[in-house]
């Protein structure tokens, strides 16, 4: 409690009372009191212990600045540096990638390169197979195999034409993963649609090949059985022909060829049947197998008959064929004319020379219209039938002969009509 005339800031406890501190300065004549406060006191406390905390800090701060500024260099650097390693290996992945990509479309290069090539060596083989006659009949007549079609192409540019990985692809596949926190699972990859692409067109054209070689396989069949059916026709018309077709005597150790080896090997062997097949066909044609009068009928056989004008027996040798007086008479083989006039029983009579010693003649002729030494050919137009000579009316006396022998002419024109399809 306070007393009457206490100052402020004094208290007074029971049986005692307490000052206030004051602080005197004296000077002169004058003095100066000042009564300190407590909470003065605490304040100034506060200040001084504030000034000396911070005196500190700084000092500390000054002490260890260096190592502060270094370890905050370290850290910076540290980051920079992962930074620069990630930046760097993303680049090295980048690399590898380009260069993966760049192995992969030269790889996809060569081999469309080589697609390409082997797509022009079947372009040129089936050239040269279109190039090559029809297919010849077989002996029995029967209708040919048929032949794969070897004109259908693929088309290799326009099948990898726009296909180019995308960076999708790649990603789905694995080395484009970086650039995409997803891990899309793609059902088939670039590569593998690559490869299925260049697989389905080797595929087209191994059976291209494949079709052409049974192609030819089917002509250079079908070649030899056509030479033998004309062969086996002359032969058994009894006319000696050679017969080395190149099949005769085959045998040898087997050595496997690679395709384009065997598409030579079966060319050659194609061109070796053709070839005979053309000297048979040459051979048959210099024999007079063809219709003197194609379409008139025979009134008169070879052999021994009743002669039409004395009534005994005597020999026909050669065949007659009924024709109005004026048809033509047409040579059966290709020759030279080495008679061509009057001939006693023959009346008007031309002689053809062909070659193996075969001779023709054509008489009873209205009118000839050949001379001696032209070069005549099958079909070609000697005379015009009549009644001249030795005869009972207008008809074509056709004869062939053989080193002066006379021969049944009929067995030439059966072997005429039955190999005419091959000539």
């Amino acid at each position: 409690m306070k007393s009457p005339g206490q100052s402020p800031g004094q208290t007074t406890v029971f049986g005692k009372r307490s000052e206030p501190h004051t602080v005197i300065i004296a000077r002169g004549d004058h003095i100066r009191h000042f009564t300190v406060r407590p909470w003065l006191m605490a304040l100034a406390g506060s200040a001084l212990a504030a000034i000396a905390i911070g005196y500190l800090l700084a000092t500390t701060y000054l002490v260890l600045r260096d190592d502060l500024i270094g370890a905050a260099a370290a850290r910076q650097a540290r980051l920079q540096q992962d930074y620069e390693d990630r930046i760097s290996a993303l680049r090295a992945q980048v690399d590898r990638i380009t260069s993966r990509q760049m192995l992969d479309q030269q790889l996809m290069e060569t081999k469309v390169g080589e697609l390409l090539e082997r797509q022009s060596l079947l372009a040129a083989r089936h050239g040269r197979l279109g190039a090559l006659p029809d297919e010849p009949a077989d002996a029995g007549n029967e209708p040919p195999a048929a032949v794969p079609d070897t004109t259908a192409k693929p088309d290799i540019r326009a099948s990898l034409s726009g296909f180019r990985p995308t960076r999708a692809d790649a990603a789905s596949s694995g080395p484009f993963a970086f650039w995409s926190t997803r891990t899309a699972a793609a059902p088939e990859s670039a590569a593998d649609r690559t490869d299925r692409l260049f697989a389905d067109i080797n595929q087209s054209l191994r059976s291209i090949e494949h079709e052409q070689i049974a192609r030819i396989n089917t002509l250079t069949e079908d070649t030899y059985q056509t030479t033998e059916a004309i062969a086996d026709a002359l032969e058994d018309a009894g006319l000696s022909i050679d017969r080395d077709n190149g099949k005769a005597g085959v045998g040898g150790p087997f050595v496997p060829i690679d395709n384009p080896a065997q598409f030579d090997a079966r060319m050659r062997e194609l061109d070796e049947a053709l070839a005979t097949l053309e000297r048979m066909k040459s051979e048959a044609r210099r024999m007079p197998i063809s219709n003197p009068a194609p379409g008139l009928g025979i009134s008169s056989t070879f052999g021994v008959r009743k002669d039409p004008l004395l009534g005994t027996l005597a020999l026909h040798s050669g065949m007659d064929f009924r024709a109005a007086s004026g048809t033509a008479a047409r040579v059966t083989a290709a020759g030279k004319v080495v008679r061509a006039g009057w001939s006693g029983g023959y009346g008007r009579m031309v002689e053809v020379e062909h070659a193996g010693g075969f001779t023709t003649r054509y008489a009873h002729l209205s009118k000839i219209v050949v001379q001696v030494g032209d070069e005549v050919d099958v079909g070609d137009v000697v005379g015009k039938t009549g009644s001249s000579g030795r005869s009972t009316g207008p008809h074509l006396h056709y004869e062939v002969r053989r080193n002066g022998s006379a021969l049944n002419p009929l067995r030439f024109l059966k072997v005429g009509r039955k190999i005419a399809q091959y000539l």
